[in-house]
């Protein structure tokens, strides 16, 4: 064994305790929504999450996994607390119904902000900090010829009344694709650090700023064109695809869809066409996804003249 290995055997042996009832009573009272608030911490768990979150700079307070995890990743653990739990004891921890392999209690780096502060303001702190927008490796769609570099879009979405954390996950998954880094949510919301809402947003909510808002004090005043989800909308269509640089897209609750206040500040009411003709509606992750890809569709073909 040279002393790489033994460093590493030595850092193992210390990773690798066993977790005692009363230890392991306390972290399941994280499975409380409440409590994570509480403390301003979220639960992660699986191998991919696990990975995502120790290459993205968040704090990790413990880290509940199996031998074979720790031993897959010692060299990358800074943790506080750091166990080694059976299957049995992952599942007491776990909010789902097939534990995987690792459970995480992360610090956040900013807690949901509830104000109502100002757009560019609150832009030039992230600027300045950069706190929302940790370097990771690039996807490998964009290492490919003609695929859109690595940006930040202009666009920002706002969530009015989203209540399904799949959804939510979804969208902030969506919006990570195509380059979005802001999203302002109304209070009554679902949080972005409900534990399905994190593993749904397969990490993106680790990369993107939410913040928690009066949805309509925020759109009077953002200064930006505001194109809703209606169907009362215009169609969109692919002639007239885009946006200007700075612009909102709100989506509405899943059910009832935007609410009349929110609406009064819409300045571009869109509809998506129902070709089909069959279908009663979208998913509204389904539809964000349809309206980003149209919103930033002139943003796309200029990045992909770029390349060329």
């Amino acid at each position: 064994m040279n002393f790489k290995e033994f460093k590493k055997s030595k850092k193992l042996r210390k990773l690798r305790r066993l977790i005692s009832k009363n230890k392991l009573k306390e972290l399941a009272a994280y499975r409380l929504q409440k409590r994570c608030d509480e403390e301003a911490v979220f639960v992660v768990e699986g191998p991919k999450m696990a990975a995502e979150v120790l290459a993205s700079g968040f704090t990790v307070r413990v880290v509940c996994a199996s031998g074979e995890w720790l031993s897959t990743y010692a060299d990358s653990m800074v943790a506080t607390e750091t166990y080694e739990v059976s299957p049995a004891e992952l599942e007491r921890l776990s909010n789902f119904k097939t534990p995987n392999q690792v459970w995480m209690l992360v610090e956040r780096k900013v807690a949901p902000r509830r104000g109502t502060e100002h757009l560019e303001e609150e832009k030039e702190c992230s600027e300045e900090s950069g706190k929302w927008h940790p370097e990771g490796e690039l996807n490998t769609l964009e290492k490919k010829k003609n695929v859109v570099k690595k940006v930040e879009s202009g666009l920002t979405l706002a969530l009015d009344h989203i209540q399904d954390p799949g959804n939510m996950g979804t969208m902030l998954r969506t919006a990570d694709w195509f380059g979005i880094r802001r999203v302002v949510c109304s209070r009554d919301t679902v949080s972005c650090y409900n534990p399905k809402v994190v593993q749904a947003s397969m990490g993106a909510v680790l990369r993107t700023q939410v913040d928690y808002v009066d949805l309509p004090e925020w759109l009077a005043t953002c200064g930006m064109p505001v194109y809703g989800a209606s169907l009362q909308g215009e169609p969109i269509a692919g002639k007239d695809a885009g946006a200007p640089r700075e612009a909102v897209l709100l989506i509405g609750n899943e059910s009832r869809g935007i609410s009349p206040e929110a609406m009064a500040h819409v300045t571009h009411p869109v509809l998506i066409p129902n070709i089909g003709g069959t279908a009663e509606s979208l998913n509204a992750s389904v539809a964000a996804g349809i309206l980003m890809n149209y919103l930033l569709w002139n943003s796309y073909n200029i990045k992909k003249e770029e390349l060329k």
